[in-house]
C-alpha cells in the first residue's frame, strides 16, 4: 500500500490531529491553527485547509469501509430529512439518511428538492445499505413519489415528531456551517458533509445511553483507530 504521507515533512500524527479537530468540532481553520500553536506546532490555516482537502475524504472512506465490513447495518428504520444550504447566495438542499440508532448513513447535496433529487438520494443510500423495512420522512411530496418508483411506498411513515432523529442529525452541520462562514462551492459542500458524517459516526458513542466506564472505553478505542488510519 502506498504511503499517503510519504512526501510530507510533518508527522502523520499531527496531520491526523489537525484533520480530526477541523472536521469533528465546530472550529474554523484559524481556530485549529491557534490550538495547534498552543501545542507547539507552528503551521498556517492554509496548511490545515490543504490537509483536510487531501486527507479528509481519504480518512472518511477508510472509516466507512471498516464500519461496513465490521458491522451489519440495521435496515430496521431509516429517517430521511433535508435542510436548506446557501452556496454563494444560491439555495441548495442537503439530504441526510439516519438509521434508528442515529448513525448517518448517507449525506447528499442537490440543487433541487423534486422527485428526481429524492430518487437519486434514495438509490444512492439503498445501493450501499440495502432496502429498509421502515422509512420515516416528513410530508414532502418528493419522498412519496420517489418511494413509489423504488417500491417502498408501503413502508413510508410520516407524523409529527417521528422524524426528530433525522432533524437532530443536522445540528453538528449547522454549528460547523456558522464556524466556517458558509460554503463557497457545491463540490466543497458535498466533500465536507461526506467526511463529517463518517467522522461523526466514528466518534459517536451514545454517551446518554452508556455508563461512564463504557463511554470512556469506546472513546479510547475510537481514538486509537483514528491514529491508525492510512498507517
Amino acid at each position: 500500500m502506498r504511503n499517503p504521507f510519504k512526501y510530507f515533512k510533518t508527522s502523520p500524527e499531527i496531520i491526523r490531529l489537525a484533520v480530526m479537530m477541523y472536521i469533528r468540532f465546530p472550529l474554523s481553520l484559524r481556530n485549529v491553527e491557534d490550538l495547534l500553536h498552543e501545542r507547539g506546532m507552528d503551521i498556517t490555516h492554509e496548511t490545515v485547509r490543504f490537509w483536510w482537502n487531501r486527507f479528509g475524504p481519504m480518512f472518511a472512506a477508510q472509516i466507512r469501509k471498516r464500519r461496513v465490513q465490521n458491522q451489519n447495518h440495521s435496515n430496521w428504520a431509516w429517517h430521511l430529512d433535508e435542510v436548506f444550504v446557501k452556496i454563494n447566495g444560491e439555495l441548495h438542499y442537503l439530504w441526510r439518511a439516519v438509521d434508528h440508532e442515529g448513525e448517518v448513513l448517507e449525506a447528499y447535496v442537490t440543487k433541487r428538492r423534486d422527485r428526481h433529487a429524492a430518487l437519486r438520494f434514495l438509490r444512492k443510500a439503498m445501493k450501499r445499505y440495502g432496502n429498509p423495512h421502515v422509512v420515516v420522512t416528513d410530508r414532502l411530496g418528493s419522498y412519496k413519489a420517489a418511494m413509489k418508483l423504488v417500491g417502498n411506498a408501503g413502508r413510508q411513515e410520516t407524523g409529527r415528531w417521528l422524524n426528530n432523529r433525522a432533524e437532530n442529525s443536522h445540528l453538528p452541520f449547522r454549528r460547523k456551517e456558522r464556524a466556517m462562514g458558509k460554503f463557497r462551492s457545491f463540490e466543497t459542500l458535498q466533500k465536507f458533509v461526506s467526511a463529517q458524517s463518517s467522522v461523526h459516526n466514528h466518534f459517536s458513542h451514545e454517551r446518554h445511553l452508556n455508563r461512564r466506564e463504557t463511554f470512556k472505553q469506546c472513546r479510547s478505542v475510537a481514538l486509537v483507530e483514528w491514529r491508525q488510519l492510512e498507517a
